[in-house]
């Protein structure tokens, strides 16, 4: 039996209010390794053709088998699902303690269909799971449901909560849990909401029940990890590196620097005024804590203070994608008002990169005209944003159609050129006329527009594994198709993203190898990884995204950069897309039979 791993699955049907447990396939557990992986698996056994709000769509809460162990920078979870914002595959990974607090109370996850006729949470204790009665919390915000049920469970217990944005199914809503990390992208909250399912509420057990298979050789890898992320030459070195003192906001000045950061809705590649919401003008002005998440040593998580009309307002945080959405990207640099409008949206239970982008077109149409200035924003108006946040969670007013997302607001309105998006989601806080693998990147994307699936700014910014040319197209496909199959393993281990900042394949075979006593190299690591990019795509293929669904918008193919050293570029998307094709073994960006069946998928 592989170590790590809890072996133990809750499947929960919320129509019956029945519980069944299982241990997940150990062929399934070496194929797919956990989080995201072996949460794609069960969604997408569950059938692509599912309709994404209704009782039949499966919402996975997956662990992975360094959860809850002192695996550095291992303390997040996955929620995966078919995406009511993109009708594809997603999954959506949130820091904090919630995912080893998960695995202490005896869980590798949860696998929750079905939905209550009325307010429901889960209360998970003692490899145990309670469905109980959320009436009590229904209509509230996050932080008030955190601060209830931290109450009535003990404050060792971790609460991870849907607010107004997915009780009202507002496609774009998110979880957030008690230290404000959120599971974001892909509206994960609003399958949440349409289930009834307020919150998920974890009572730790034993912390010293997962041991390795080899105690030796996990001492090693353990170490091995540990120093690459305090070398002082990464950006994860603590207390040093960018990352550790600025968190995720040291990239603002970075990219804005370069003409790579969208403002204006894209209009532009980066405004001056920008440098006022950065994580060196936060540290100086208003950050009051270094806060950390389980086993981690870097301390990206920043928690501030603001006061607005007199009163202080502490939360964690401003990240970089939030304060360029919601900040930049809709002409705001006020950082009270900007920092306000993130905390609304974690209140809320919104992403707040889809809820900036949802404005800052708005903003776009209003100013073009399309729609009238007493119903529309004004680029800057960062007080009539925080309202209209409101109007968009409650489904009010014009903020219905924009609680729908980017694109199927903008269509609404009949100007669909407007939104900034990819399959259905907004972009994040790169643009891909100044960093050209964020192009190739957010095109192939399996969950919509996103920075994650493949983390090219890493080498064109950071020079991670190797420094690349920011505007150079050509290679960008094959640097883009690497990072997508190492992060599509280290997903599903489940390690923070920023690990790849400082590890790679070998540690990661390292410290799987060791931990769970089933041998892999780092060739099995990137295979693992591409056949769970693979399957997504398949996934994908089969839910109605078939030829030609690999696109961006025409902003960034036929209108140049107007700044920094991007000037002049557009994107060569055809190009590295047709490179990309060919790594891949794809046709048109359809998953052929013999791939699937080389991956062994078939």
């Amino acid at each position: 039996m592989l170590k790590g791993y809890a072996h133990r699955l809750a499947k929960i049907d919320l129509s019956t209010g029945t519980v069944e447990y299982e241990a997940p396939k150990e062929e399934d557990l070496k194929k797919y390794i956990g989080g995201r992986g072996l949460g794609v698996k069960y969604v997408f056994e569950n059938g692509p053709g599912v309709d994404p709000l209704s009782p039949e769509n499966l919402l996975a809460v997956m662990t992975g088998p360094l959860t809850g162990t002192q695996a550095k920078m291992s303390g997040r979870l996955a929620v995966v699902t078919k995406s009511p914002l993109t009708g594809t595959v997603t999954d959506s990974h949130m820091g904090g303690w919630t995912a080893a607090k998960m695995k202490w109370a005896g869980f590798d996850g949860l696998l929750i269909k079905g939905a209550a006729e009325k307010p429901v949470y889960l209360l998970l204790q003692d490899g145990q799971v309670e469905i109980k009665d959320a009436s009590d919390l229904w209509g509230k915000t996050t932080h008030e449901t955190h601060e209830i049920l931290r109450k009535r469970h003990g404050e060792d217990a971790d609460v991870m909560a849907i607010g107004p944005a997915g009780e009202n199914l507002v496609k774009f809503a998110a979880w957030l849990n008690n230290d404000e990390r959120a599971s974001g992208r892909g509206g994960t909250g609003a399958v949440a909401g349409s289930k009834k399912l307020k919150a998920i509420v974890m009572v730790p057990g034993d912390k010293g029940v997962y041991q390795p298979a080899d105690k030796a050789a996990w001492h090693e890898a353990d170490e091995r990890a540990l120093a690459t992320i305090m070398d002082e030459n990464n950006v994860t070195a603590p207390r040093k590196g960018g990352l550790s003192v600025y968190g995720t906001n040291v990239l603002m000045n970075i990219t804005n620097s370069i003409g790579a950061l969208p403002t204006f809705n894209a209009q532009h590649t980066s405004w001056e005024p920008a440098g006022e919401v950065s994580g060196e003008a936060i540290r100086e002005h208003i950050l009051v804590k270094d806060n950390t998440c389980h086993a981690c040593p870097v301390a990206c998580k920043k928690m501030v203070e603001i006061h607005l009309n007199g009163k202080p307002i502490r939360f964690e945080s401003v990240e970089y994608e939030s304060a360029w959405a919601l900040g930049p990207d809709s002409g705001a640099a006020d950082r009270t008002w900007v920092s306000y409008a993130i905390y609304l949206c974690n209140a809320f239970g919104m992403d707040t990169i889809e809820a900036g982008n949802v404005i800052a077109s708005l903003m776009e149409a209003t100013e073009k005209g399309y729609v009238a200035e007493q119903e529309g924003l004004k680029f800057g108006d960062v007080q009539g944003e925080c309202q209209f946040l409101e109007m968009i969670a409650h489904r009010q007013g014009l903020g219905d159609k924009a609680a729908e997302g980017t694109a199927r607001f903008m269509k609404a309105i009949g100007h669909p050129e407007l939104a900034m998006e990819v399959k259905g989601q907004a972009i994040p806080a790169y643009d891909p006329r100044g960093l050209k693998g964020m192009g190739i990147a957010y095109a192939t994307s399996n969950r919509g527009a996103c920075h994650l699936r493949a983390y090219t700014p890493a080498s064109e910014l950071l020079g991670v594994p190797f420094k690349t040319d920011p505007i150079e197209w050509r290679g960008k496909a094959e640097l883009t198709k690497t990072f997508q199959d190492l992060s599509a393993f280290t997903d599903s281990m489940d390690l923070c993203k920023f690990s790849q900042f400082a590890e790679g394949p070998e540690e990661y075979a390292d410290q799987y190898t060791a931990y769970t006593g089933m041998k892999v190299t780092p060739d099995d690591i990137m295979k693992i990884g591409e056949r769970i990019y693979n399957l997504e795509r398949y996934f994908n293929n089969q839910a109605g995204w078939a030829e030609g669904s690999d696109y961006l918008p025409e902003r960034f193919l036929k209108e140049p950069s107007d700044s920094g050293g991007s000037k002049g570029q557009v994107t060569e998307l055809d190009e590295m897309l047709a490179e990309y094709y060919q790594l891949r073994g794809w046709k048109n960006g359809v998953v052929p039979e013999e791939k699937l069946k080389e991956l062994g998928i078939l």
